[in-house]
């Protein structure tokens, strides 16, 4: 694939750049100076630094099944076979980490940066105003029929 065509990382890194207003050098440097003085910051470099490993790992995974490609005269052997699934996995990896930085840069979840932040609503139950059911039991008739059988006398 033509890199201007699939680079994930280069869209992300100016994303990061453009939100903190600097290089993604300048921000690192910044963040690791200060780690501690914008965690917003330090947790978009900590997920770039882990997505630019992705890529790393996925171009290295692809350049080894090209290679086993080359020399192969018919079918796949097995061992070009457990590449391509190399390159699955590590494509698996990237844009995982990629979904993460695109969250992390979301200006709709700015704020909602706790664990629970990423539940869907239905299951968070501290958002509750009420019981989920109705605690108290059905009304029931003030007489019951007395007649028939096992009715008490």
């Amino acid at each position: 694939m033509p890199d201007e065509v699939d680079d994930v990382v280069g869209v992300l890194t100016e994303q990061i750049e453009h939100r903190f207003g600097m290089g993604i050098g300048t921000l690192k440097a910044a963040v690791a100076a200060a780690p501690d003085a914008h965690r917003e910051a330090t947790e978009a470099v900590r997920r770039h630094d882990l997505l630019t490993e992705s890529q790393a790992v996925l171009e290295h995974a692809e350049d080894d099944l090209l290679r086993a490609l080359e020399t192969q005269p018919g079918e796949a052997d097995d061992h070009t076979v457990d590449l391509a699934h190399r390159v699955n996995d590590a494509v698996s990896a990237r844009d995982g980490r990629a979904m993460a930085v695109r969250w992390l840069l979301d200006p709709a979840t700015r704020g909602e940066r706790s664990p629970a932040a990423g539940r869907p609503t239905r299951l968070d139950r501290s958002t509750r105003r009420g019981p989920a059911a109705p605690t108290s039991p059905p009304a029931r008739p003030a007489t019951a029929p007395a007649t028939g059988r096992g009715a008490l006398r």
